[in-house]
C-alpha cells in the first residue's frame, strides 16, 4: 500500500512539475508578446514623431529667408520669415539697422529686393516688404497664445549665412527682461536652442503645431542660451506697419543681382534640389530647373522619373566656376530604388551647370551616370 502510495505521489509530483513548466512557458511567451507589442508600438510612435518633426521643419524652412544688408563695415546677414500674403517679412530691427532697402534670399537662393516699411527704435522688430512675394502663402502665426516653460520649440534661421538651419529645444524661461544697446527686451522667452550670428530674426516655432510663436533675437554673452520675442507682444505693431507702410512700393529699389556667382551658391542649390526630392516635393524641385530644361521635359516626365526612388542623399560634392555667373557642380548621389520588387542602393555621378536666369539662380542643365 505504501509502495502504491509512493508511486502515486511520484506521478502526481511529476505531473505538477510538467504543468508548472508549461504554465511558465505560456506566461513567458505572453509576456514576450506583450513586450514585443509595446516595443513595436513605441518604435512606430517614435518613427511617426520623427517624420512629423522633419515635415514641420521642411514646410517652414521654405518660408524662412536670409537677409543681406550692406553697411559701411561690410555685409551683414540675418534671418526673417514670411508673415502675411502681402509679401511682408518679419525680422529684427538690429538686422536691417539704418537701411531702407535689403536683399532677401529665399531657401532656393532666389533673391529679391525688399524695402523696410516699419522699424522700432526700442523694440527689436522690423518689417520688410517684398512686392514679388505678394500672394505667396505665409507661415502660420499664433498671435494670441502665451507659451510656458517646458513647451517644445524649433528655432529656424540662417546662422553664419548657412540657410535652412534648424535647432530644437524647449522654452526654459519666460518673462525675461534686459536691455542691449538701444533695444528693450521685455517678457522674452528664454530658449535652450542657441541663437548664433545670422540667426537673429528667424522664427521660433511650436514643435507640436508648426506655428510661429516668437522671433529669435538675442543671446547674452558667450552663453548658448537664446532669447525670443513672443510674437503676440508685437502683433499690433507689425499689423500697423503692414496696413500703413512707411514707404510706398514705388520706393522699392530696382533689382540688380547679376553679380559674380560664388561656388557655394551653386552647391547650395543642388543640395536643396535633392533635399526636396528626398521630401517628395517634386513641384519645388522642378521649379529650380531652367525654363529651357522645363520646355524639354514636362513636369509629369520629371516627377515620374522618381517614382521608384525611395530615398536619396548626397555623398560628396565639388564645384568649379565656369564664368562670373555660372558654376559646374559635381555631386555623387546615393539613391535607394525599387527595382523589380527589390530595394537596391545605386550610386550616381551627377553633373550640373548652375547659373542666373532672369535674376534667379537656376539649374540650367544636368546629366547623371551610374557608378555601380
Amino acid at each position: 500500500m505504501d509502495k502504491k502510495t509512493n508511486i502515486i505521489s511520484i506521478v502526481l509530483s511529476i505531473f505538477i512539475v510538467i504543468v508548472a513548466v508549461m504554465l511558465s512557458c505560456v506566461i513567458r511567451n505572453n509576456m514576450k508578446k506583450k513586450i514585443m507589442v509595446k516595443t513595436s508600438m513605441l518604435g512606430s510612435f517614435e518613427k511617426e514623431t520623427s517624420k512629423e518633426l522633419k515635415d514641420i521643419i521642411y514646410e517652414n524652412q521654405k518660408l524662412v529667408v536670409c537677409i543681406e544688408v550692406e553697411t559701411s563695415e561690410g555685409k551683414f546677414i540675418g534671418s526673417g520669415f514670411l508673415y502675411n500674403d502681402k509679401g511682408d517679412i518679419v525680422t529684427n530691427a538690429h538686422v536691417v539697422q539704418e537701411n531702407s532697402s535689403v536683399k532677401v534670399k529665399m531657401s532656393d537662393t532666389t533673391t529679391y529686393s525688399g524695402v523696410v516699411i516699419g522699424k522700432s527704435n526700442t523694440t527689436d522688430v522690423a518689417l520688410i516688404r517684398v512686392e514679388k512675394l505678394k500672394g505667396k502663402k505665409p507661415m502660420r502665426v499664433d498671435k494670441s497664445k502665451k507659451y510656458e516653460i517646458g513647451d517644445e520649440i524649433i528655432a529656424l534661421g540662417s546662422p553664419l549665412g548657412l540657410q535652412n538651419s534648424a535647432t530644437t529645444g524647449i522654452i526654459s524661461g519666460v518673462d525675461r527682461d534686459f536691455n542691449i544697446e538701444n533695444y528693450q527686451y521685455k517678457g522674452m522667452y528664454q530658449i535652450s536652442a542657441p541663437i548664433s550670428e545670422g540667426n537673429s530674426g528667424g522664427p521660433l516655432i511650436d514643435r507640436k503645431t508648426g506655428q510661429v510663436i516668437g522671433i529669435n533675437s538675442a543671446k547674452l554673452g558667450e552663453e548658448t542660451i537664446g532669447f525670443s520675442i513672443p510674437i503676440h507682444k508685437v502683433v499690433e505693431l507689425l499689423d500697423n506697419w503692414s496696413n500703413n507702410p512707411s514707404v510706398t512700393p514705388e520706393d522699392t529699389p530696382t533689382e540688380n543681382f547679376n553679380e559674380s556667382l560664388i561656388k557655394e551658391d551653386g552647391e547650395y542649390l543642388v543640395d536643396y534640389f535633392y533635399h526636396t526630392i528626398a521630401s517628395k516635393d517634386f513641384v519645388e524641385a522642378y521649379s529650380m530647373l531652367s525654363s529651357n530644361w522645363q520646355n524639354k521635359m514636362p513636369y509629369e516626365t520629371f516627377s515620374k522619373g522618381y517614382d521608384n526612388t525611395l530615398s536619396v542623399k548626397i555623398d560628396s560634392m565639388t564645384s568649379r566656376k565656369i564664368t562670373n555667373n555660372q558654376v559646374e557642380v559635381i555631386a555623387i548621389i546615393e539613391a535607394t530604388e525599387r527595382i523589380n520588387g527589390n530595394n537596391k542602393l545605386n550610386k550616381y555621378k551627377t553633373t550640373y551647370k548652375v547659373g542666373i536666369e532672369e535674376n534667379q539662380l537656376k539649374i540650367l542643365e544636368g546629366q547623371a551616370k551610374v557608378l555601380n
